[in-house]
């Protein structure tokens, strides 16, 4: 079953902002106008720290409204909840799947099933893609704030995890579902990268990944990019090594400033020159990866409202690979 709500999936190794890149994707397609449900799987509510809003319950709350006249809803999925959803909608286990979570039976299954976990976290955003109100989807795009790198292409590819667990059942259907909807045309997996060596070999490993088990990369985005802040001049002298800090001192002094600090903020421009040769490194290493690339800049304010406005302008273009 093909599906016209998009997902996108973001991912991305512990600290390089991929929270902050789905709340802002969310804000981009609700730009456009567009209805946007921005789900987490995690447990560790950052969507509501990110909109400033209390910890978001297992159901689905308006946080948002873009500047399109769009609207963004969140959603915090609970493994728990979600598996008693499950067992109601399947086995219609109303009362007796609060029973069985009473006797910690729930908590039990998710624990040494870890596959069933994935696929109720999963499938659950599923549900939410597919979902209908009338004739039209209810959400023209969900996203999904995912595992990190390292667990993605494990987390998103139910179909492996349950294999030896459910060979058939409402289980194995559901994950043969799930399947389906991660390896549509409509799904995009975003990777989430700073511009350092650790992230970035992650980053291209999990491309890696994910292609081999044919599960749809869409961009990297290069987040907390450090601008420059020296002119070209600056960085040619620097680089040269024939900007001495007795110049310095004399342009501090024409300035009125102390000109003791003239070595310091030598020492600085120096640090900050090689700070941009690391990223300069690391993009061009992402530029041979065969994805589009996205980058985002660090923004010295912090995360807020109206940094997540900012970076929405900047992520338009992640809606097609």
């Amino acid at each position: 079953m093909a599906l016209s709500t998009q997902l996108h999936v973001v991912t991305g190794k512990g600290g390089t902002g991929k929270t902050t890149v789905a709340a802002a994707l969310a804000m981009a397609l609700a730009g456009q106008g567009k209805k946007v449900l921005l789900c987490e799987v995690e447990g560790r509510q950052g969507i509501a720290q990110l909109f400033d809003v209390p910890p978001l319950p297992y159901e689905e709350r308006k946080v948002a409204v873009g500047l399109g006249g769009g609207e963004v809803f969140a959603l915090a999925i609970d493994p728990e909840a979600a598996l008693l959803e499950y067992l109601a909608m399947y086995y219609r286990l109303g009362r007796a799947g609060k029973a069985l979570d009473k006797f910690g039976i729930i908590d039990f299954a998710t624990t040494i099933a870890p596959g069933v976990r994935d696929v109720l976290l999963t499938g659950k955003v599923y549900e939410a893609a597919r979902r209908r109100d009338g004739n039209r989807f209810s959400y023209d795009a969900v996203i999904m704030d995912a595992p990190p790198t390292g667990r993605i292409t494990r987390f998103l590819n139910v179909n492996s995890e349950v294999a030896g667990l459910a060979k058939v059942g409402p289980i194995r259907r559901q994950a043969d579902s799930i399947m389906q909807m991660m390896r549509s045309p409509q799904t995009h997996v975003h990777l989430v990268t700073v511009l350092e060596e650790m992230p970035v070999q992650e980053t291209i490993d999990g491309i890696a990944e994910l292609t081999s088990e044919r599960l749809p990369v869409g961009h990297v985005v290069l987040n907390l990019v450090r601008p420059s802040v020296l002119s070209v001049a600056t960085r040619e002298a620097l680089a040269a090594g024939s900007l001495k800090a007795s110049t310095v001192a004399t342009s501090l002094g024409g300035a009125g400033l102390a000109t003791a600090a003239a070595p310091a903020l030598l020492a600085g421009g120096d640090a900050h020159l090689e700070r941009q040769r690391l990223q300069d490194g690391q993009r061009a290493i992402l530029e041979d990866c065969g994805r589009p690339l996205v980058e985002l800049p660090l923004l010295g304010d912090g995360i807020d409202l109206g940094a997540l406005f900012e970076l929405a302008e900047l992520l338009t273009d992640l809606e097609a690979r």
